[in-house]
């Protein structure tokens, strides 16, 4: 189970992403404008489609529970 956060920057601070694991160590940061190398970065490239989808979707602010499913 991953815990996805989309944080809303300003003006000087870009919009960036948090993942989480289940005891919420980050395991994941970067920002969303560079979704792909973010993830790549953090071994999760395989996941980049789901994650992609569920941050187009999720609103800034809220946490969302993500299953990895091994594919």
């Amino acid at each position: 189970m991953l815990y996805i956060l989309k944080i809303k920057g300003t003006t000087k601070i870009p919009d960036f992403v948090q993942i989480r694991d289940n005891n919420m160590t980050l395991i994941a940061y970067f920002r969303l404008n560079q979704i792909t190398q973010g993830l790549k970065k953090s071994n999760l490239d395989k996941y980049e489609n789901e994650i992609t989808k569920v941050l187009e979707k999720i609103p800034y602010g809220k946490i969302h529970k993500f299953s990895r499913k091994n594919k």
